[in-house]
């Protein structure tokens, strides 16, 4: 495999507390780290939480995958690459039906077309980074 490398940030905080980045091209290949609903530190469309921080409504997860694809879009973009590139994205939801509700709908904007040609998995969990999170997804392009 090439050293060659190139990565990009956000800049967020989380960033640097975690010690990661967004994405990382090596050789053909970009790999997303996952690709949660943020405009710069701002959750984008955050769920209402009660007081024990669980999720009480799981309605906008199509909101919160919108900003996953744009985020990962726009990252895309800096190596010159689009979702027209990506060949596999993993979708992790706090609530699989709602997510695979929306899933549909959202995908098929994002890639522009009625049938994705993208390798999707679709996996439960119990918790995001953030408890307003409802939805995460990671992606892997090749250019």
């Amino acid at each position: 495999m090439s050293s060659t490398q190139q990565v990009e940030r956000f800049g967020v905080p989380w960033e640097e507390t975690y010690g990661y980045v967004q994405a990382v091209q090596r050789g053909d290949t970009i790999y997303l780290s996952g690709q949660v609903a943020h405009s710069g530190t701002d959750v984008v469309a955050p769920a209402p939480v009660n007081d024990a921080g669980l999720v009480t409504d799981f309605s906008l997860m199509g909101e919160q995958l919108r900003q996953c694809y744009a985020n990962a879009a726009e990252l895309l973009r800096r190596f010159g690459a689009s979702l027209d590139d990506v060949v596999e994205e993993v979708i992790y939801a706090l609530d699989v039906d709602a997510a695979d509700a929306a899933a549909g709908p959202v995908r098929k904007e994002a890639y522009g077309r009625p049938d994705p040609q993208v390798a999707s998995t679709m996996i439960g969990t119990s918790r995001l980074a953030f408890p307003e999170l409802l939805v995460e997804v990671k992606f892997v392009a090749r250019v």
